[in-house]
């Protein structure tokens, strides 16, 4: 999914999902060159989960 795509799922704009990504806010992109590109069902499971925050789910499993 594009960050256009992202931000019509969402209904905000796209510097909004691009300040998330870089917060660490959704899943972790795809960068190729200059575009940016977030997989369908990684970005699905995250709204399945309630929107995490990512940067903080990782260390959640740790103990």
């Amino acid at each position: 999914m594009s960050v256009d795509d992202v931000a019509a799922e969402l209904g905000c704009s796209s510097r909004h999902v691009r300040r998330m990504i870089d917060g660490q806010r959704l899943p972790r992109p795809i960068r190729l060159g200059s575009l940016v590109r977030i997989l369908r069902s990684d970005f699905d499971r995250w709204l399945a989960d309630g929107c995490p925050n990512v940067r903080n789910a990782s260390k959640r499993g740790r103990t």
